[in-house]
């Protein structure tokens, strides 16, 4: 009679030919491997993917459903080929509140949405949506939605804010809205990520403006573009910017690039610290409006069709100018699903990734939390050091999101020792590539849970590829695509390798999917994502540029970008930007070509400049001006971008049309960093 290997005991391993004390061993080991096993089972049907396959397992699988561990590639697929079923799961796990319902989930007779007709005909305010207990049976109006600290008050109590005051919040920023712009209006945030931007943020969309999302970092000209492309009518931020002790102006970075209104809100106390001009106006007087004109504490929301835009936010492309992408609706539903089904947000869950409201991660972020009922935790102040991992400690995080170069920083400076992260049940890492040990380092600061990766973009609105707790993980890799979301990994002739098959080659994304952006503001959406990418199965695969790498295991690794777009410090930039900067740094230069490279044992990219000299400066030093250049981009495009290395050669490497061959200076750096590491 054929065992399983549960079934096989003593007697029978002797027979094998062990010892009495080695098959009692191994006995034991396999009786314990498989009790763990159906521990974790056991486990995975309490997660929300776990009780959605639980649930509707037998009704869309048949007798092929056994759990949500063994079965979870069969559901993967079938929610591929049927995205309308995960849909119609999620709007109401997610308690999704329309003012007039969707005709249906998907229309798939309308071609004119490469993406997809998504909830056509439904009407709603996706703002509203996150505020109310109403429509989510496990919200409370006393449920903590935002806790937070101020940096430098890191023996102070962890301050809350309840739903019903957050709501309360919003409804009075949004009565002060109205009386001062109009439906539709483009309004600007450019401030760290507060609970004041949070509110701000909200407040717009509730009112039916549309949020133009602009990190703090960056400098007044890369403000000014992007204030030019929404055709924002005005812009909220601060008078400084606190960061370990020190304040940072911000307001007069501002103005340098807004010739409209900014409306100011302090960074500390309640009066701004700095003289304004004329036509700007602070945090007070602007919430003051209500008052004087004795509206009501209530706001009615601004309900609008699912693809209306909310949101515009920026993405660098191969271009010199920034790519506005719109969110329309749809787009916080999809970012809330994906933090639902494989970051587990659960009501009771504190969620804490510092990040921007002018990165892709800020509304994300926002929105897996309110969506799925979980408390958003923000830190006022500096992630780098210890006083953020306090708060994480002292506010029960209990989901932490980070980028690789905080957890190099948190690890070299032992800042975190002694700091009880316990509570933490899972971390996620995205924006750049992950160093293995620094993984392990962070999964070690909480009883070795797991570190997620996620990897997707502003225009999908989501991870498209990441982790989950139904399989198992491997540090700095990635485990499956987003449900509902397709792929193809293709060679350079653009022919798909086979599902399953170790690979390495660009990926496409199936077209259909709920979410991803269906135009662009300032780009031809069609010549961006569509253009050149091979068909597969009848449908045209949309672009996204990533090179993934396919192992045995199905493990996915991304090896960098198909095109010229670097990552640098979790930002997305173009080597024609900081090309364009470089150019003028200094009077020797007579090009420069950008490229990226990834250290040979793993973690962030490293920006690399090649320089060809005019005739006559042949003995300008690379360190000179590698000094020349970090000053130029970090006062020209990101004060977080850093030069590595700089390398001087008389001529680049170019096709017989004189294109620029980056890719080979790439080669060739990679190659002089793995002789180097050997030396």
């Amino acid at each position: 009679m054929v065992k399983s290997i549960g079934e096989v005991g003593v007697e029978e391993l002797v027979k094998a030919g062990l010892s009495v004390e080695e098959a009692s061993e191994l006995e034991r080991f396999i009786k314990d491997a498989a009790n763990s096993k159906a521990k974790g089972i056991n486990e995975s049907k309490h997660t929300n993917l776990g009780r959605l396959m639980e649930k509707h397992g037998s009704e869309l699988l048949g007798p092929l459903y056994k759990d949500p561990i063994t079965s979870y590639n069969l559901f993967h697929k079938f929610f591929v080929k049927h995205p309308e079923v995960y849909w119609s799961i999620i709007l109401k796990e997610l308690s999704i509140s329309f003012q007039e319902a969707p005709k249906c989930i998907l229309d798939r007779t309308d071609k004119s949405k490469r993406s997809g007709s998504w909830l056509p005909g439904s009407v709603l305010n996706i703002a509203e949506c996150s505020l109310l207990s109403t429509t989510h049976p496990s919200k409370k109006d006393d449920h903590p939605a935002i806790v937070w600290r101020d940096g430098g008050s890191d023996d102070s109590d962890v301050n809350i804010m309840t739903l019903k005051e957050l709501r309360e919040q919003v409804m009075l920023v949004a009565n002060a809205l109205d009386l001062m712009f109009s439906k539709g209006d483009a309004i600007a945030i450019d401030m760290p990520m507060t609970v004041n931007a949070v509110i701000i943020y909200l407040a717009i969309i509730l009112s039916g403006l549309v949020v133009v999302s602009i990190a703090d970092s960056f400098a007044a000209k890369e403000i000014a573009t992007r204030l030019r492309v929404s055709k924002a009518k005005a812009i909220f931020t601060q008078d400084f910017i606190l960061r370990g002790g020190q304040k940072f102006p911000l307001y007069s970075r501002v103005v340098k690039a807004a010739p409209g209104r900014i409306i100011v809100l302090p960074a500390t106390g309640r009066n701004v610290g700095i003289q304004l001009r004329e036509q700007d106006m602070t945090w007070e007087y602007f919430l003051s409006s209500v008052n004087n004109h004795s509206r009501s504490k209530y706001y009615s929301p601004f309900y609008q069709p699912v693809d209306s835009v909310i949101n515009t936010l920026f993405s660098s492309g191969t271009s010199g100018e920034p790519k506005a992408i719109p969110w329309t609706q749809l787009s916080p539903i999809r970012a809330a699903a994906d933090g639902w089904s494989f970051l587990n947000v659960q009501v009771g869950d504190v969620f804490c990734w510092p990040t921007n409201l002018g990165w892709v991660m800020g509304p994300i972020v926002l929105f897996s939390c309110f969506l799925c009922g979980a408390t958003l935790a923000l830190y006022h102040g500096s992630p780098l050091g210890r006083g953020f991992g306090k708060f994480v400690q002292d506010a029960g995080v209990t989901i932490l999101g980070t980028v690789p170069t905080l957890v190099k920083t948190w690890k070299s400076t032992e800042c975190m020792k002694g700091l009880d992260w316990t509570k933490i049940k899972l971390f996620a890492s995205t924006g750049e590539a992950s160093n293995v040990d620094d993984d392990l380092w962070l999964s070690s600061q909480a009883y070795y849970r797991p570190v997620f990766e996620c990897c997707g973009g502003t225009e999908l609105a989501s991870s498209y590829i990441q982790g989950n707790l139904l399989q198992p993980q491997a540090f700095g890799a990635f485990t499956t695509a987003a449900l509902t979301t397709g792929l193809v990994i293709f060679d350079e002739n653009g022919n798909p390798y086979p599902d399953e098959q170790p690979c390495s080659g660009e990926v496409g994304l199936f077209p259909l999917y709920l979410g991803a952006t269906d135009r662009l503001l300032n780009a031809d959406h069609e010549k961006v994502y569509f253009k050149g990418m091979p068909m597969y199965e009848g449908m045209c695969l949309r672009r996204h540029g990533d090179i993934l790498t396919r192992t045995v295991r199905g493990f996915l690794f991304v090896q960098g970008r198909a095109d010229d777009t670097m990552n640098l410090g979790g930002i997305k930039t173009s080597s024609i930007e900081i090309e364009r900067v470089c150019d003028g740094a200094d009077d020797s230069i007579l090009e420069t070509a950008a490229v990226s490279v990834a250290p040979i044992n793993g973690g962030p990219e490293q920006l690399v400049l090649y320089v060809v000299l005019k005739s006559g400066y042949n003995s300008a030093e690379a360190e000179h001006l590698k000094m020349k250049f970090s000053k130029a981009i970090q006062r020209n495009l990101n004060p977080l971008f850093k030069v590595s290395f700089v390398k001087i050669v008389s001529e680049f490497p170019r096709t017989a049309s004189n294109k620029l061959l980056r890719r080979v200076l790439r080669d060739q750096m990679k190659h002089e960093l793995s002789v180097r590491s050997r030396i």
